[in-house]
């Protein structure tokens, strides 16, 4: 028996003491916990090499994935393999990783592990266990998405070995984490086929058919990494479903621990268990009904995260199916929650299955709430996004994007106040939430002010804390307004200067600057004609006269005059 000291068994943060005898191999963590142990018909293969802590052995059993043993120190090497050829009969293979740093090279599918090799040399390894999803991210690229721990618990990092064996994620609980990699494959390549015996063989001459590299390497992934299920698995499958968020349309395949969205680009698989939230929420649009579903973790699209799924759902669309289930299973586990047949509108049908399977209770508006329109929903935006807010029984929820819910124990207080110009906010109203946590704010705006008296109803309904600044905002525009009447009867006096058009524009000086030009000007006007001119002149200052309504206008007709008897004289 050989014995070697501080060994990590799968990346776990505690070293422990690990044995190699004649009846198989064990671990037993230093500090305490679970021993782990592989009994030695079980073990297949096993190999050397470099790694984090030193040097790694990597085992591969006949029925679970591969299994890490690292810390080793080279000088091991003699021991182990002396003990592995001994004890069990298999060679100890010493293999070196390639050290280039070249970012290209051939994809080796294996039977527990997808290997990435540069010149025949591993540059690195995933095992299939940690792959949680795989999509084609382009004509000749597809993205691998890694499984992501909810807690670390469900991990080997912190020295427990049930969660992490049980699940098959051995990756966790450290600040950064690879959450997704993305392989270029260009070209096309041979299709293969699989001879009696399973194995894969090219095939020659006119029946060989040219397929996308990418394609297959995707195909090829979700059948070694077990991500995608058959079809004969699915109990139930919705197709084209319209989906807000993320948008687009997606085939809804649903299994018994999972479902399943299909689209024409990605493909996400959710467990049953990552449902917090199920929420029906009708549209106040008398047409549609959306299904919103919280997730924990939330769905994720390359860097974008969606802590929710929106579904719409058309009210008068009715749908009959059958579940794809046998009679043992309906009568069994699922008694009570599923009816074999379904015949009703197309969101009940999808939220009474959801809710048989995931055992989530489904959520609905509270009735203690009913807008103007008598709907239940308001419809309001979050900066430029156009949504609509839910007032349920214990929470906010605003949907389609950015789908925000709001807890009623998060809130510390609800602010109302008209935000705008005078025409909008006479209008519309906003509301903004402030909540306990980091003084978080969520601002609802161009609400319509008819929703107000069922919107303070419904706060006081829920002994919600209410802050309503619209009324001081009323008191200020009384309090102008008031100025305003002030002012504009102060102005009566010289209302008629007002009157004046554009004669209002002129001032008393550019009257004195015109009498202070020489007389002689002024006379060879009035030369040719004077009297005539007088007597025009006359006639208009007498309708000027009479025309007028203030002393301004008497004056300025009587400067005229003067001027006319200056040139005469």
């Amino acid at each position: 028996m050989e014995s070697f000291e501080r060994i990590y068994l799968d990346l776990s943060k505690q070293p422990g003491k690990c044995r190699v005898a004649e009846t198989g191999l064990g671990w037993k963590p230093s500090g305490g916990g679970d021993t782990f142990t592989l009994d030695a018909s079980n073990i297949t293969a096993a190999q050397w090499s470099r790694a984090a802590k030193g040097y790694e052995l990597r085992i591969w059993p006949r029925n679970t994935g591969v299994i890490q043993l690292d810390g080793f120190d080279q000088e091991d090497f003699d021991r182990t393999a002396k003990a592995f050829k001994l004890f069990y009969g298999i060679n100890l293979e010493n293999k070196e990783h390639a050290l280039r740093g070249w970012n290209w090279g051939k994809a080796d599918f294996g039977k527990a592990e997808l290997a990435f090799n540069v010149q025949n040399r591993p540059a690195f390894e995933v095992p299939y266990s940690e792959i949680s999803n795989t999509n084609l991210a382009g004509k000749n690229e597809v993205a691998v998405e890694f499984s992501l721990p909810a807690n670390g618990s469900e991990t080997g990092t912190n020295g427990h070995l049930g969660g992490a064996r049980g699940q098959g994620r051995k990756a966790g609980a450290a600040k950064d984490q690879l959450v997704e990699m993305r392989f270029y494959i260009p070209g096309t390549v041979t299709k293969k086929e699989r001879d009696e015996d399973g194995e894969e063989k090219s095939i020659d001459g006119e029946d060989a058919e040219e397929q996308n590299a990418a394609s297959l390497f995707y195909d090829t992934l979700m059948d070694k990494a077990d991500i995608g299920e058959v079809a004969g698995d699915t109990f139930a499958t919705f197709l084209d479903v319209l989906h807000l968020t993320p948008r687009g349309r997606f085939d809804v395949d649903m299994y018994e621990s999972s479902f399943r969205l299909r689209g024409k680009t990605y493909d996400y698989k959710i467990q049953y268990d990552h449902i917090k939230k199920f929420m029906l929420l009708p549209k106040p649009d008398d047409m549609h009904t959306l299904i919103t579903i919280g997730l924990d973790p939330p769905l994720r699209q390359g860097q974008t995260r969606y802590p929710f799924l929106v579904m719409q759902f058309k009210r008068e669309e009715e749908v009959v199916i059958e579940l794809n289930m046998t009679d043992e299973l309906l009568d069994g586990k699922y008694k009570g929650k599923l009816q074999p047949r379904y015949e009703s509108p197309q969101h009940s049908v999808v939220a009474q299955i959801f809710r048989g399977l995931a055992g989530k209770k489904v959520i609905t508006p509270s009735k203690d709430f009913v807008s103007h329109h008598q709907q239940s929903g308001v419809k309001c935006s979050i900066k430029a996004n156009e949504g609509h807010l839910y007032c349920l029984d214990k929470s906010f929820m605003f949907v389609p994007k950015p789908a925000s819910y709001i807890p009623f124990d998060n809130i510390s207080v609800i602010v109302m106040s008209r935000v705008g110009g005078a025409v909008s906010a006479s209008r519309t109203f906003d509301i903004t939430i402030m909540t306990k946590t980091g003084g978080v704010e969520h601002q609802f705006s161009n609400i319509n002010r008819e929703e107000q008296k069922p919107l303070e109803e419904f706060f006081a309904a829920k002994n919600l804390k209410v802050r309503n600044e619209m009324l001081d905002d009323s008191a200020l525009i009384q309090a102008a307004l008031n100025d305003a009447d002030i002012n504009s009867s102060e102005d009566e006096v010289v209302a008629p200067r007002a009157d004046r058009g554009s004669a209002d524009e002129d001032s008393e000086e550019d009257d004195e600057d015109f009498q202070s030009d020489s007389e002689s000007d002024v006379a060879e006007e009035y030369d040719s004609a004077h009297e005539s001119s007088g007597e025009g002149s006359d006639a208009e200052m007498a309708d000027a006269d009479g025309d007028a309504d203030g002393n301004g206008q008497t004056e300025r007709s009587v400067e005229p005059k003067k001027k006319k008897v200056k040139t005469s004289s």
